[in-house]
């Protein structure tokens, strides 16, 4: 029996990328999977129609996570999917993945670019993990996405790396305020890891960006979601408020 047989899972910006991956490869281990996405539900359905291609059980749930309310939609549509699906409204993982990123030279990001970033990144995640608490279920998982970039310096990107510094601070505070009802919360961090975005069909680029990595190599999304899956299994429950790297030795130095 797959490993995650029976249990529910929410995987935010899970359209592309490594929340595409995650999303599959939960459902692979026999979960169901609320598949959410903010804009490109086109994007969405294909990861659905992937997850449902190979057996398993996903539905979508659309909500932008930089407006006011947005939280709220995002449960309403959550818990009507689960209750058609299971029969109640339950949750047993939350995939804190959705982000967005700008770079720029340090003394030029606006206010505007500040605020927005930390919406999406820092805000949703601690809204939704707040709002998730009446649904997820005793020895649950929390996992929140972040990055190496909270141990590197890389000044063009010092905006998101302090929204992902805010998110492995909700994962330790939360891992001490849940560990009573056994859910564990937990931090994955992932290096460069290739979204499918044009930048990684240059080889050039790729060469260069692959000297980060201990392994000399660029991630694939599947690397980081099977970290991910690992986090939401039983194997996982002695694990909590830990930061897993899973940038491929990037932080080796």
């Amino acid at each position: 029996m797959a490993k995650l047989t029976g249990r529910t899972a929410l995987v935010t910006g899970a359209s592309r990328g490594i929340g595409r991956a995650t999303a599959i490869r939960l459902a692979q281990e026999g979960a169901l999977i609320a598949v959410h996405y903010g804009h490109d539900e086109t994007s969405a359905r294909e990861t659905v129609d992937a997850i449902e291609k190979d057996g398993g059980r996903a539905f979508t749930v659309r909500a932008e996570l930089d407006v006011p309310g947005d939280v709220d939609v995002l449960f309403q549509s959550l818990e009507q999917g689960l209750a058609e699906h299971v029969g109640a409204t339950t949750l047993d993982i939350l995939v804190n993945n959705a982000g967005i990123s700008e770079k720029g030279e340090p003394g030029t990001f606006s206010g505007e670019q500040f605020d927005r970033l930390f919406a999406v990144n820092a805000r949703a995640p601690f809204l939704v993990l707040q709002r998730a608490l009446p649904n997820l279920a005793d020895n649950g998982r929390v996992i929140n996405i972040s990055s190496a970039l909270t141990r590197l310096a890389k000044p063009d990107e010092v905006l998101y790396a302090m929204t992902k510094g805010a998110v492995e601070q909700l994962t330790l505070h939360y891992a001490k305020h849940l560990a009573p009802r056994g859910i564990t919360v937990n931090t994955v961090a992932p290096g460069i890891t290739d979204n499918g975005s044009a930048v990684f069909s240059m080889p050039a680029v790729v060469e260069q960006m692959a000297r980060y990595s201990a392994f000399n190599g660029v991630a694939r999304a599947e690397d980081v979601a099977h970290v991910v899956a690992f986090a939401a299994s039983d194997e996982a429950r002695w694990v909590t408020g830990a930061f897993l790297d899973a940038s491929g030795g990037s932080l080796l130095g």
